[in-house]
């Protein structure tokens, strides 16, 4: 994509982060894109695939490298997280395996349970999920109601969990419980469950979404599910601070796929509209379109430098949590705006979806909702003013 459409490559990605988006951008188009359909088809990416892509260092980048992860920082997770937006692939759960649960274990876990858990994460021989959602608490954690009681050396799990990403598939999920349901939100605490052989444990359907087909999805359920007392994430009832210290990184996260599938988005419409031939000229030639074009270019660039703008403050412990709600509601926006009229551009074949821009423009629409809706992160922001 030539600079007109988009900006040079970031101040935040050095020698060493370009080199592993070039690993990254080959492992989608190797590995993952031309199996789009079968994984579309059967909701979830090949455990293999996982497999490959921590044997090529993609997983885990910013575990420490005692852990098995890749020594790096959030600019690291972000360049691959980036590649695969671009690649148009959301079956492969990075932005919660690598993106939020492993962050939480590097942060709040102990010794012991890093030793245990990062490793495997790393290598892709444990998928992570974090089940936040359940059927009627979303957005608003400290409502939950999944219980956790104490039974001597272990907690016994009951509840329910939905909306979960890598539910089917996962071997580790931190479940967000309450401990304590009298104390509200100081009741809520964090257990990482072990999901192989765990008795009670079940896990419900794979959801049929409208969008991100071949992300898997699922309902959870615990009937006394036995948890260790040893697989406590940090301390019992400090689990709703910890998520709002995290929550920030996950909507970044978002923000960084939104960009850089909306960049991607923009790359295929105006090639689209450089070689179609439409009253016996190419389409890019009526203005109409040429202006469309340099509207969503603009849009696209700014929303880039937002972007980087955001990655870097984080990157320097700098990002506020106001600036980071600002970025999920605003670039998902654009990501939802930019692909449905690139979309628009393609006419009919937009709507067929062997044209990649139908893939980005309906796995973008979860993106205004998923990490915290984008209504509630204008009332977050508005809270800072």
């Amino acid at each position: 994509m030539s600079t007109t459409t988009t900006a040079a490559r970031p101040r935040w990605v050095d020698d060493e982060g370009a080199a592993l988006s070039a690993v990254a951008r080959d492992f989608f188009r190797t590995e993952v894109v031309p199996h789009f359909e079968r994984f579309d088809q059967q909701k979830h990416v090949d455990r293999e695939v996982w497999l490959k892509a921590g044997a090529l260092g993609l997983l885990c980048c910013e575990v420490p490298d005692e852990y098995g992860g890749g020594g790096g920082t959030f600019a690291h997770e972000a360049v691959v997280l980036s590649e695969q937006a671009r690649a148009g692939d959301t079956g492969l759960g990075l932005q919660v395996h690598s993106g939020v649960v492993a962050p939480y274990l590097v942060a709040h876990g102990t010794e012991e349970q890093k030793a245990r858990w990062l490793p495997g994460m790393a290598s892709g021989d444990l998928i992570g999920a974090v089940a936040m959602s359940e059927p009627g608490a979303g957005t608003d954690l400290k409502n939950v109601r999944t219980s956790a009681t104490r039974n001597g050396d272990h907690y016994l799990l009951n509840g329910s969990k939905t909306f979960i990403s890598n539910g089917s598939r996962c071997d580790l999920v931190i479940v967000v419980a309450k401990t304590d349901p009298a104390a509200g939100r100081n009741g809520i605490s964090l257990l990482v469950l072990e999901t192989a052989a765990a008795p009670g444990f079940r896990r419900g359907r794979t959801l049929d979404k409208l969008g991100l087909h071949s992300q898997d999805t699922a309902e959870l359920f615990f009937e006394d599910v036995p948890v260790p007392v040893e697989n406590l994430l940090g301390a019992e009832g400090a689990g709703f601070g910890m998520l709002m210290r995290e929550l920030p990184r996950e909507r970044l996260v978002i923000a960084v796929s939104a960009v850089a599938a909306m960049e991607r988005a923009l790359e295929e419409t105006i090639a689209y509209a450089k070689t179609r031939e439409v009253f016996g000229a190419p389409l890019f030639a009526m203005q109409h379109v040429k202006f469309e074009l340099a509207e969503l270019a603009t849009i696209v660039r700014a929303s880039r430098v937002f972007l980087d703008d955001c990655v870097e403050n984080f990157c320097a412990g700098t990002l506020d949590p106001a600036t980071a709600s600002m970025a999920k509601w605003w670039l998902t926006q654009n990501q939802c705006d930019v692909t449905d009229r690139c979309l628009q551009l393609f006419g009919g074949y937009g709507y067929m979806r062997e044209y990649l821009i139908s893939r980005l423009y309906v796995d973008a629409r979860a993106q205004k909702i998923y990490g915290g809706t984008n209504e509630v992160m204008k009332d977050l922001i508005s809270r800072a003013l």
